[in-house]
């Protein structure tokens, strides 16, 4: 990152011009691309090698920002010029300047998400950095599992049994290996007295889960075949 570029991106974060616009899933994956680029460097001094590395990761950035404003391009460009890890996490500080948060939730909020817990503890909602939140989950009761997700701007929410696994395995919401337990909901069957379980299995640490998320499509996909 040149002198120059950093000056105009600290400019425009002082001055508030760029608007958040990024998920924390997308901060993830920019993350990714931006460790990538770090570790291409220590590994290869092949010019070409790393201009490919550098063109690859600014497209799948872009590619995540297909309405992204002159001003939001500029911003996310700067990931090419990264060459070593400070230059990284001082870019990745930058983006946290821009980043949307999950949709606010009180206590009382929580309650009417889930009107059948009468005795809801809920997660500690001072202790949550919304900005680097993209759903929240936590476990009551040892073996009863909450999630609360964002839809079209809507909060909703799904509770079911969550028995941890004694072997570390693959997270379906964040792709990452890690301890994990198998979340199951009930729904309504096609009669009134018949329910259908489905789940998967899922990290057993809602926030760590959240620091490896960099995709929505999974989260909304294992959701929609919960509420199938």
């Amino acid at each position: 990152m040149t002198q120059t570029e950093q000056n105009r991106a600290e400019n425009n974060i002082a001055g508030r011009r760029v608007e958040a616009f990024i998920r924390n899933d997308q901060f993830n994956f920019i993350k990714n691309q931006a460790s990538i680029l770090v570790q291409g460097k220590a590994t290869s001094s092949d010019r070409e090698v790393l201009a490919v590395l550098r063109h690859l990761a600014q497209e799948k950035v872009f590619d995540l920002f297909p309405a992204a404003t002159e001003e939001q391009e500029s911003v996310l460009g700067q990931l090419k010029n990264i060459a070593d890890q400070a230059q990284a996490d001082a870019y990745l500080e930058q983006l946290e300047h821009y980043l949307v948060p999950f949709k606010q939730v009180s206590p009382a909020g929580l309650k009417k998400l889930f009107p059948k817990a009468k005795k809801l503890k809920g997660p500690n909602l001072e202790s949550l950095d919304f900005n680097r939140t993209s759903y929240l989950g936590w476990i009551e009761s040892s073996n009863l599992m909450y999630l609360v997700t964002e839809q079209e701007g809507q909060l909703q929410g799904i509770h079911g049994s969550f028995t941890r696994s004694s072997k570390q395995g693959i997270c379906t919401v964040c792709n990452r290996h890690s301890d994990v337990g198998m979340f199951i909901a009930k729904t309504k069957g096609s009669t009134q007295d018949q329910f259908i379980k489905r789940g998967n299995y899922i990290c057993q640490d809602s926030g760590a889960c959240n620091e490896n998320t960099d995709s929505l499509e999974r989260l909304a996909k294992f959701v929609r075949r919960l509420q199938k």
